[in-house]
């Protein structure tokens, strides 16, 4: 049986008229839900207290949020202190075993920067960036001495530890480094420890042919390849600082400076880094 021709038109209209609703609904209710997006974290600065506490809060952001799918990390620093480093590396490591985490190296991702960017999943870099400078640098502490006025407890009791401890220390973070290095890079590293650790910096495309990095490209190519790990197709980008709510602070200098107030590239208190201190032209001469 067949419903007459003016029948089914009526059908028809019935049916538009009853599904409209329920469209504009779902597109309602779409319009409400938060766009996927790819976090950036930017690092124009050596590691330390004020660098890293603000690095903590844009991971502990991402992690907490669940429009943030993936993060880039995106780089130009020369490293900074141990301590201030590792910190936030461990903090990327979890960051990195829910979302993927891409390093986008702009000038520099030296030392602690570097070891930074090893705690992802996939290393862009500029062609002339310069990577890697792996390895530790310290102040020997002052040979111990008595002072009249001062009782101490034991013979280590103001300087912490004898020289040949502190020796022992950067030896063994330099190894604590490497490891850190070997099982990010894993089978893309093409090098050993006798390369690596001879604490060079390379260029962009000469680490690439080493396996320091994966790939020679930009901030744009490491958020489509976050994008694409977490499986977005439409996206937005997002400044984590911003989003993580954090204002910028002034909290002293962490490198030196001259007596006519220009930075020096040498840290402003004693101890553990992972830095890399270029050479000054004074220091050349």
């Amino acid at each position: 049986m067949k419903f007459p021709e003016w029948k089914w038109e009526h059908v028809q209209r019935g049916l538009l008229w009853g599904a409209l609703p329920l469209l504009l609904g779902i597109l309602v209710a779409v319009s409400f839900i938060p766009k996927p997006v790819v976090g950036i974290i930017h690092l124009d600065d050596a590691i330390y207290s004020s660098t890293a506490s603000d690095l903590l809060a844009q991971i502990k952001y991402a992690r907490e949020h669940t429009e943030v799918k993936a993060v880039v990390l995106v780089l130009n620093s020369p490293g900074g202190t141990v301590v201030d480093t590792e910190a936030v590396y461990m903090e990327l490591e979890r960051l990195r075993a829910e979302k993927p985490v891409v390093t986008s190296v702009n000038g520099m991702a030296a030392s602690g920067a570097y070891y930074l960017a090893v705690g992802t999943d996939y290393i862009y870099a500029k062609p002339t960036s310069e990577v890697g400078n792996v390895g530790v640098i310290g102040y020997l502490p002052p040979s111990p001495f008595l002072y009249e006025d001062v009782i101490s407890t034991g013979p280590y009791k103001l300087w912490g530890s004898p020289r040949d401890a502190y020796l022992r220390e950067i030896d063994m973070i330099k190894g604590v480094f490497f490891d850190a290095v070997q099982k990010g890079r894993g089978d893309a590293l093409k090098v050993g420890p006798e390369t690596v650790l001879r604490g060079q910096l390379w260029m962009g495309v000469e680490a690439t042919n080493l396996g320091i990095i994966d790939e020679i490209g930009t901030e744009s190519d490491a958020i489509q390849k976050a994008a694409k790990m977490a499986h977005l197709w439409n996206y937005d980008s997002a400044d984590l600082y911003d989003l993580a709510g954090l204002q910028a602070s002034y909290s002293g200098l962490f490198f030196q400076a001259s007596s006519d107030g220009v930075s020096l590239p040498y840290p402003a208190e004693p101890g553990l880094y992972l830095l890399y201190i270029p050479s000054l032209p004074a220091a050349e001469k």
